[in-house]
């Protein structure tokens, strides 16, 4: 820190600046969707570990996901939660940037799993017959440890070039939770190299694996389009759509946040695009598979049939 300049110890979130009666709504509806961010997943995690039929690597990975998306919703939701029925929306200046960090964490390592995911899907539906080989336990905890470990060693680099600087004021952050762009205007210096970063992990993290998977899929759909059978094509087709569905809806939002002109976007558009992807998308993430997955739905309808006969 410079000799004269002042360390911040707290700052606002402003969050959403509506009158009471629109916030007691809004701390009901996000409540609704918070649990069944947490419900949701957590009934996929239930599944995977339960039902044998689903110890393959698809629903392994699946499994990360559904992680992902409860720690992710865990680190912002909470905070906002709180601030919208409580009048001191302060929060100390350290869990702010832990709060920084661990968003920019999963979301990275959100980004990286659905690569493996399409990976995965591109490697049992264009070369079936080596799947059991390609895609083995070993290669499968491999791919998810390096994208946990890449994503939290990535995001490393932003909070050290974000500690280095010194911050002064103001202490409001306009915004529901610490997200990057908003805590870096508090700083009293250049914050020039860290803009650099954000663009050059967004070309990382967002634009290298959404073409990765875009490519992945593409492949896919040409195998698809080859299949003879009516069944198999349909079973296939029904598994890539949920995919890219997840994929769409995560990359889309997030591409729309950090790589358009900032002038574009409102700040209020921009708090809604980011609630987009840190509620909506992890709660409708295991609503997507659930329901057009046909091995999820069987599994569940296969334990709650023992535990009512039981």
């Amino acid at each position: 820190m410079g000799g004269n300049q002042t360390w911040i110890t707290e700052v606002t979130l402003l969050g959403f600046q509506v009158d009471s009666a629109l916030e007691f709504f809004l701390f009901g509806l996000f409540s609704l969707f918070y649990t069944l961010t947490l419900l949701g997943n957590g009934v996929i995690l239930g599944l995977i570990c339960l039902d044998s039929r689903l110890h393959t690597p698809m629903y392994f990975f699946l499994s990360h996901l559904a992680i992902i998306d409860i720690s992710y919703a865990s680190n912002n939701v909470p905070k906002m939660l709180a601030n919208l029925v409580s009048q001191k929306r302060t929060i100390s200046f350290v869990p702010c940037i832990m709060q920084t960090f661990l968003y920019l964490a999963f979301a990275a390592a959100e980004c990286l799993i659905l690569v493996v995911m399409s990976y995965d899907r591109y490697v049992a539906i264009c070369h079936p017959l080596h799947y059991t080989f390609i895609m083995s336990w070993r290669v499968c905890t491999v791919l998810t440890s390096a994208s946990w470990a890449f994503s939290f060693l990535w995001d490393l680099v932003h909070l050290v070039l974000i500690l280095k600087l010194p911050f002064c004021g103001p202490h409001e952050i306009n915004h529901f939770f610490c997200e990057i762009l908003s805590v870096l205007k508090l700083a009293c210096a250049d914050t020039w190299l860290n803009q650099i970063i954000i663009v050059a992990s967004c070309v990382c993290i967002l634009v290298g694996p959404l073409c990765l998977v875009l490519g992945s899929y593409a492949r896919i759909l040409a195998a698809i389009l080859r299949i003879q059978s009516t069944e198999g094509r349909r079973k296939a087709f029904s598994t890539c759509s949920s995919h890219l569905c997840v994929v769409g809806l995560f990359f889309g939002s997030a591409i729309v946040l950090y790589m358009t002109p900032r002038s574009s976007h409102s700040q209020e558009q921009r708090k809604i695009l980011s609630l987009f992807y840190s509620l909506f998308n992890p709660m409708l993430n295991p609503l997507i598979y659930s329901l057009r997955n046909a091995e999820v739905k069987g599994s569940l309808r296969k334990i709650l049939g023992k535990k009512r006969s039981v």
